[in-house]
């Protein structure tokens, strides 16, 4: 914390002088109906947009249930929604200014949507009454239909035409959003019904009686079928998706598989599903398929797919163009939101046995249909030993060696893994332990995920990490500043090899391909010359940080008063140079010239 920042600095806003408790104006109706909701939080950017709602907010509900939480881009705003969404598996809401605000969050409310994380986005825009707009900027900032700009990737979005249809179409929004497959609603506020005064007196609905839907129940043959099948299975697999994160629901993943004796194959983007150190598991969870999980899919008879977030892929993976022989059977809602806008429905894989329903409701009905009996192993072949680092780099095996003496038993959250993150040095074994990828590839939504999933874990004992790039934090680092204004605690751990790096290895990809110099591969990718000092900028922020660290001891030194500051309640960033190749023998050498 700055030395001349006290503690009080440090809290939420408090709202000075007696609240306006009566509903009397157009903008207090969305605002009291987010308290209805029982919403605790709502982030945001300002916006004249909405300032009438920004008024309600303070003025109306006390800036409490919910609280706001002030962001310094749209884009971030939305991101700590999503992290929030992807602990809770609840909507929290966001308000986002006008169609400019709207443009700005574009892309993490896209990440969402792919993540099928629900969420309520207010917007808004000016007066559509145009004898009611200033001069110049409520023009730009009024839209005809400003939903068009995210419909192909959100549930449901609205406009109310006035104040007293805002209260149905927040209650339908919610209810859309919480109902799986979850994603994100978007409902414009006008400017001018905002500002209005309310002609008559307004009941709010009671939630109660517009509760989201519970999970659809999967056809009763199909399970009977499905569950014969996996019952004559020699070499069942199941592949773990999107599910909910809870305990009761792990272990009855875990049930299933112990039932059947199935090898369990986790996917990175979805997160923690099952443990990933159980002995029916596959390898280590996979972002692309690996040696042991292709072996496992090669010799399986029947595959269990539990809302895999790409099937089609997964199979392409393991089998290339031919057919696989195996007894496909998949648990999906997601066929529900595809549009064809974007082609995040991926490749569409054959399927023997389609059960319309979560991965989770099938768990359930499969296990009621199963007979009980004796935990069984599948025969697997033995996983791969990680390669030992070539040279005295620092590598993201070090460091999460350093974090894991420095933790101890502390309950961890992974809001985010960089890329190689080793996790058979700190196996997933609790729903909350990672909480899975992005969604959508948006490169820069790693810090806003992080502080989201912090502030639902905040009191909770769990340290919240984000293992994060440096070209993803570079992106975002100012949502650090809502971190350190909420003292919301999160260790921010970024594996900076300086570089796009990913994109560093399309592009010796491309170069061999084609019969060119590979070695030019960091041309126009590298961050360096100069080097963006994220410390420094962590620390602007408000953000206590360290870097960049380049050995054992110092990077050992470092951990252990970060994981202290987090412990005590304070954000905390480490700057961590590594070796890009993580300690594999460099088949390309890259430009050092000053860096």
């Amino acid at each position: 914390m700055p030395e001349d920042m006290s503690e009080s600095d440090w809290k939420a806003e408090v709202v000075q002088g007696p609240l306006d408790e009566t509903l009397s104006w157009g903008s207090d109706v969305p605002a009291a109906m987010l308290r209805q909701l029982g919403i605790p939080y709502i982030a945001l950017t300002p916006g004249a947009s909405y300032r009438g709602f920004h008024d309600s907010l303070v003025n109306h509900l006390g800036n409490e249930r919910p609280e706001m939480l002030l962001c310094l881009h749209e884009e971030h705003a939305v991101a700590i929604a999503h992290g929030y969404a992807k602990v809770t598996g609840v909507a929290m809401a966001v308000a986002l200014h006008s169609n400019v605000g709207l443009m700005h969050g574009t892309m993490a409310i896209f990440n969402a949507f792919a993540d099928r994380a629900p969420m309520l986005i207010l917007g808004a825009t000016g007066p559509m009454d145009a004898t009611e707009r200033r001069p110049w900027i409520d023009w730009l900032h009024t839209t005809q239909d400003q939903g068009a700009m995210i419909r192909p990737f959100i549930k449901w979005d609205d406009q109310p035409g006035s104040a007293a249809a805002t209260p149905e179409a927040m209650m339908r929004g919610w209810k859309i959003a919480n109902s799986a497959p979850y994603g994100p609603v978007y409902i414009n506020l006008d400017a001018g019904d905002q500002e209005s005064p309310l002609e008559s007196p307004l009941a709010l609905p009671d939630p109660a009686r517009f509760a989201p839907l519970p999970e659809a129940r999967p056809d009763g043959a199909l399970i009977a079928k499905a569950a014969q099948a996996l019952l004559n299975a020699k070499a069942p697999v199941i592949l773990f998706g999107r599910g909910a994160r809870t305990t009761a629901a792990m272990e009855a993943r875990v049930a299933l598989a112990e039932r059947l004796g199935a090898a369990m194959l986790s996917d990175l983007k979805a997160g923690t599903m099952v443990p990933s150190d159980h002995p029916n598991h596959a390898g280590a969870p996979f972002n692309k398929l690996q040696a042991t999980a292709r072996a496992v899919l090669e010799k399986a008879d029947v595959i269990l797919s539990l809302a895999a977030v790409d099937l089609g892929g997964v199979l392409k993976q393991a089998y290339g163009d031919e057919s696989p022989t195996a007894t496909i059977i998949h648990a999906s809602l997601d066929q529900q939101l595809h549009s064809g806008w974007n082609q995040e429905h991926f490749a569409l894989a054959p399927v023997d046995i389609e059960l319309n329903c979560s991965g989770d409701a099938a768990v359930a009905d499969l296990l009621a249909a199963l007979p009980t009996g004796t935990a069984k192993r599948p025969d697997l072949p033995p996983t791969a030993v990680p390669d030992k680092a070539v040279g005295t780099a620092l590598t993201n095996r070090d460091i999460a060696t350093a974090l894991k003496s420095c933790v101890g038993d502390s309950p961890l959250t992974f809001a985010g893994l960089s890329r190689g993150f080793p996790v058979d040095i700190m196996p997933h074994r609790h729903p909350l332990d990672f909480i899975g990828k992005d969604g959508g590839g948006g490169v820069g939504s790693g810090p806003g995920l992080t502080i989201g999933a912090a502030l639902a874990l905040k009191g909770s004992g769990r340290i919240v990490v984000g293992s994060l790039g440096d070209g993803d934090t570079l992106m975002s680092t100012n949502a650090l500043w809502t971190a350190a204004k909420y003292r919301i605690p999160a260790l921010f751990l970024i594996s900076n090899n300086r570089s796009y790096f990913n994109d560093e290895l399309h592009q010796e990809s491309v170069a061999k391909r084609r019969g060119r110099n590979p070695a030019n591969a960091w041309v126009g990718q590298q961050l360096d010359n100069p080097a963006p000092d994220i410390a420094g900028i962590a620390r602007s922020h408000g953000v206590e940080a360290i870097g960049p660290i380049e050995t054992h001891e110092q990077l050992n030194t470092a951990m252990a008063e970060a994981v202290a500051a987090v412990r005590a309640g304070r954000p905390f960033l480490l700057d961590i140079l590594i070796d890009p190749r993580q300690g594999r023998e460099k088949e390309v050498k890259r430009n050092t010239k000053g860096g």
